[in-house]
């Protein structure tokens, strides 16, 4: 039987729905809001899977295009392997539902998440958080913790709740709030420089929502919910895991408190293997995981109680930095960051109008001028595995990174350029996405890019026991993150937040929590910006020499099929001679793109030449292309012709213009005027007046004063009749 309830968020309406859809399934929902309709299916094995010690969750969001009336591009016309889209959204799902399952529930359990209708407002994302757990939360697996989520945007110093695309147009912020009705659990985010009061005004405007969310989800399962299957949650015996601490614990704790990864991972083998050689075989893996809760155990008591982190730093302290820009010679821009043993080489290309990335979105197609991708190989944590395309991982940490960098980045007007970060990590041992923050903003500056504002990265932990007995940690190493509770990433510029990610081990944090978090990501993020501008204090002057040279030019609209010319020959003439790339767009905005400065310049002169007006007052060379009786028409531009009469041609009498002027002859004329039709008149005489003019000029003053002096001594009869003599009369 199918059943709906409905909730009111912020003035628009949000449903439920069970009992029509995917009935086979576990769990099945449909949510709604406004048109956007997204089907979202739980199903979990009925048999525990084998030799796994974690829950094998598969979650997985696809868009149908044909929720948004579209049709695939491309050669098969169908949806193929999920989009960068796709996989983020997957992941924004998977992370707060995943700490929320029961310790040990080691099923294979998928969520499948599917766009059936989508009305290019309303995002699908937080409506894949809120499916996931109405459909888990109704169904019989053992999830008992409902949740929602809710998009809280800025917008005009307001905030605003769940708001459409074109309303997070003028957003300056984008946030993506997850959470139980105890508390936050998840938190995802792009701002544009942020306080971090907002965000906490933000948390908690967000969680009176979800709250309300929360209700109706729980009155959807007191009307379609199935009873939950028995599931004891695992409980390691307690006897047992003091017999480890008692044979181990000192050794142990010397091992986890070796200095360096590596060495610090040998050490805890060796005393693991030790250990587990003194059971049976077929009792090792319950002594194995005994032996895992121990040093997890031993850590947390070290942080809590001896307020002592396993490298020996305070709890807001950040590891040694070394930071290196320029080293790769032919690279547009390069750096190295390393923060402990986490390394990062990071370098920027940049790219002409031809490089941009088309995307063909259900939203429409779109154009992306700044991307930054990740590359985590196996070597940097000292693994062997295949290298494969980007795994989720490496797309998600590098859409954080993008996130990060991207409010700094300037607008096109300004830098029309396409640029490619990539992050390459060549050591891991903690919070390397951030590592790829700092490393790509030093990057861009190194390749001359004028960000509006530095931006640095860092990862903040927390390892909790009660609300008054906790500890945050400032950059967080690879243990830390493993074995505590919290995973919260800040990056911004000194005056705000421009990302924020947010994931949790345990059921919620509170406010206070997240207060002081950011108020120590705050104080290591301008400690971090110091150091990074110490060794580049800001954009480099000029771009690489290796770099493209791009130059725009604004013409005249109606200029536009001039430069084209008949069948393009006009423009395909200028590219071929000058070896430039050219776009034109329909606004008469002309973008010159070229390998050197003087192919660049090359081009743009011939552009001008093409598309400039004719000026009353200039002298041009031109090519006589036409002549008439009454004079001859010249060319003195590209497809600008005037009119050179025959009484502007010279001072003397011309009986014909063909006299002097020959069809394909260059003559310099002058522009004199121009008439209401944009008819433009030529002279030739008045340079001939011009030129007489400065030789009179130019002759010395005292000749001037010799010939008049002659000429008031005695008369002179050129041009007459000489008087007749005597004997002529």
């Amino acid at each position: 039987m199918q059943e709906q309830v409905e909730v009111e968020i912020a003035g628009k309406k949000l449903s439920f729905s069970t009992g029509l859809l995917a009935k086979q399934s576990d769990g099945a929902v449909v949510v709604k809001l406004g048109d956007t309709m997204l089907l979202v299916t739980a199903t979990s094995s009925k048999e525990v899977r084998e030799g796994v010690d974690f829950l094998p969750l598969i979650v997985d969001y696809r868009e149908n295009t044909y929720a948004a009336g579209k049709i695939p591009g491309g050669f098969f016309k169908r949806e193929g392997k999920p989009t960068e889209r796709e996989v983020t959204i997957s992941r924004l799902i998977d992370r707060p539902i995943r700490p929320l399952f029961p310790k040990g529930y080691n099923y294979d359990t998928q969520i499948v998440a599917s766009l059936l209708s989508y009305d290019r407002e309303n995002e699908p994302d937080i409506l894949g958080i809120i499916g996931a757990s109405a459909a888990l939360y109704i169904s019989d697996i053992p999830f008992t913790i409902p949740i929602a989520a809710v998009r809280v945007g800025y917008i005009n110093d307001s905030f605003v709740i769940n708001p459409t695309n074109s309303e997070l147009e003028n957003s300056t912020l984008n946030l993506v709030v997850a959470g139980s009705k105890d508390g936050i659990v998840m938190v995802e985010a792009g701002a544009t420089e942020e306080s971090e009061e907002k965000f906490l005004e933000a948390f908690e405007l967000a969680h009176k929502e979800i709250i309300k969310i929360i209700e109706s989800i729980e009155n959807l399962r007191e009307k379609a919910g199935k009873p939950k299957r028995e599931f004891e949650e695992e409980v390691l015996p307690e006897d047992k895991l003091k017999e480890v601490g008692a044979k181990i614990g000192e050794k142990l704790k010397e091992a986890i408190n070796v200095e360096g990864k590596l060495n610090k991972e040998k050490a805890i083998k060796e005393v693991k293997k030790t250990f587990l050689e003194e059971y049976p075989e077929e009792e090792q893996e319950i002594w194995g995981k005994l032996f895992d809760e121990a040093k997890k155990e031993i850590f947390r008591r070290q942080v809590l109680d001896e307020g002592k982190r396993l490298d020996g730093r305070s709890f807001n302290k950040v590891r040694p930095l070394h930071i290196e820009v320029g080293l790769l010679p032919r690279v547009h821009g390069s750096a190295l960051f390393q923060r402990g043993e986490t390394q990062a080489l990071v370098t920027t290309t940049l790219g002409t109008f031809e490089d941009i990335q088309r995307l063909d979105l259900l939203q429409g197609e779109d154009m992306k001028r700044f991307m930054l991708h990740y590359n985590f190989p196996p070597f940097c944590v000292g693994e062997v595995s295949p290298l494969r395309g980007p795994s989720r991982r490496e797309i998600g940490h590098g859409a954080l990174a993008e996130r990060a960098l991207l409010p700094a980045i300037p607008p096109e007007e300004d830098f029309p350029y396409t640029i490619r970060v990539v992050s390459d990590i060549l050591e891991s041992n903690g919070s390397s996405s951030m590592a790829t923050v700092c490393g790509g903003c030093l990057s861009l500056m190194d390749a001359g890019v004028p960000l509006k504002y530095p931006v640095a990265g860092i990862a903040m932990g927390l390892i909790y026991e009660s609300d008054d007995k906790y500890a945050i940690l400032t950059d967080i190493a690879g243990l830390e993150d493993h074995y505590g509770d919290m995973d919260f990433k800040v990056a911004g510029s000194k005056n705000g937040i421009t990302a924020l990610q947010m994931d949790i081990k345990i059921k919620k944090v509170t406010r206070d929590i997240l207060s002081k978090a950011l108020a120590q990501a705050k104080e290591a993020r301008l400690y971090v910006l110091e150091k990074m501008l110490q060794v580049l204090p800001g954009p480099r002057e000029e771009i690489s020499p290796h770099a493209p040279r791009i130059i725009i030019l604004n013409v005249k609209p109606e200029k536009i099929k001039d430069l084209i010319g008949p069948s393009g020959r006009t423009i395909k003439n200028i590219i071929e001679k000058t070896g430039a790339k050219i776009n034109i767009e329909q606004d008469g905005h002309v973008t010159i793109a070229a390998d050197t400065r003087e192919e660049a310049e090359a081009a743009k002169k011939a552009v001008i030449e093409v598309t400039q007006d004719a000026e009353v007052g200039r002298v041009y060379i031109g090519k006589v292309v036409r002549i008439e009786d009454y004079g001859a028409f010249v060319e003195i531009l590209p497809n600008v012709v005037g009119l050179l009469h025959i009484s502007e041609i010279s001072n003397r009498r011309i009986r014909s213009v063909r006299d002097v002027l020959k069809e394909g002859q260059e003559v310099v004329v002058k522009v004199i005027a121009k008439d209401e039709f944009d008819r433009i008149k030529l002279s030739k005489k008045v340079l001939e007046d011009d030129y007489d003019e400065k030789q009179e000029d130019r002759r010395p003053h005292h000749n001037r004063e010799h010939r008049d002096t002659r000429d008031r001594r005695k008369p002179h009869f050129h041009n007459r009749r000489r008087p007749p003599k005597k004997d002529e009369k």
